[in-house]
């Protein structure tokens, strides 16, 4: 039963005597705790029954009110529906090579999707060419450096200075095939890429075979090769472990010089500006698209 504000409440059980009827010990209370004084049980009302009509009472701090509501049951709202809705991304596979022009003349390289890989030494001005390119062109393009992505390992980092070994090569194969991997993805959603890399003629290890198992055959190198007093002065500028020795620069330029007979297109960009020689770059990739180099 309920009572009313200001009626008495039933008195507490004493020892030796019944509990009045209506109302359970303690140890019948659910929730209640062996030694805690007995509470009143609640008691449901009749069905219909709202109370005698009183002033209305205090909540304690913390009490939110619920609402009843009777009748049909209310649904929440229907959650609102993305506003980008799902964009499906083909996977990327091997990148083939660039359809020729239909016509004859220099092809338009603007609405050509293009895998590049931009090969030199040490102070060549990859980098740098590579950036320009890619920011500069009408086209969505990405620009994957080897060096940056190698450089993502920050703790145990095999620095191919410190000597060639097992580490510095799993590290190095890694990088090429995570630059590949994200080159076969930008291409197959329509974002040309340009990569570039350090690439020896004579060393399969780090050779242009692990970039067309990992690119495709589709992609397109070149060879930025300025004379060896241009490479030494650009990698004087260097800082960090980009900077090498020169007894090393000079060795790597050498090395380099074997691609000349490969039959790769090289830029000699020793006299050539930045932007002279993204320029260069057009028309050599021009070239190698109306007829493509054997490597």
């Amino acid at each position: 039963m309920q009572h009313a504000v200001g009626s008495p409440l039933p008195p507490p059980h004493q020892p030796g005597h019944e509990p009045a009827a209506g109302f359970s010990s303690a140890a019948q209370h659910p929730g209640a705790h062996s030694g805690s004084p007995a509470g009143p049980a609640p008691v449901n009302p009749p069905p219909g029954f709202a109370g005698p009509p009183g002033p209305a009472r205090p909540h304690p701090p913390g009490h939110v009110p619920v609402q009843q509501h009777h009748g049909a049951p209310q649904h929440a709202p229907a959650p609102m529906p993305d506003t980008t809705g799902h964009v499906q991304l083909p996977p990327g596979g091997p990148v083939a090579m660039p359809s020729p022009p239909p016509a004859a003349g220099t092809p338009d390289l603007a609405s050509t999707t293009l895998a590049v890989l931009l090969i030199g030494p040490a102070g060549a001005g990859k980098t740098s060419v590579a950036k320009y390119w890619a920011g500069h062109r009408r086209v969505p393009t990405a620009h994957i450096s080897l060096d940056d992505v190698r450089e993502w390992v920050r703790s145990g980092f095999a620095d191919p200075q410190s000597g060639w070994n097992d580490h510095s090569e799993a590290q190095y194969r890694l990088a090429r095939r995570t630059c590949g991997f994200a080159a076969r993805n930008f291409l197959a959603n329509g974002i040309s890429c340009i990569l570039d890399d350090a690439v020896f003629p004579d060393r399969p290890v780090v050779g242009l075979g692990g970039w067309k198992r990992h690119v495709g055959p589709g992609l397109l190198p070149v060879v930025l090769l300025p004379g060896l007093e241009i490479v030494l002065e650009r990698n004087a500028e260097r800082s960090g472990n980009r900077r090498l020795t020169d007894e090393e620069v000079a060795r790597i330029h050498g090395r380099m010089a074997g691609w000349y007979g490969s039959g790769l297109p090289i830029i000699d960009n020793s006299q050539l500006d930045v932007p002279t020689t993204a320029r260069v770059l057009d028309d050599v990739l021009a070239r190698s698209i109306a007829s493509p180099p054997q490597w």
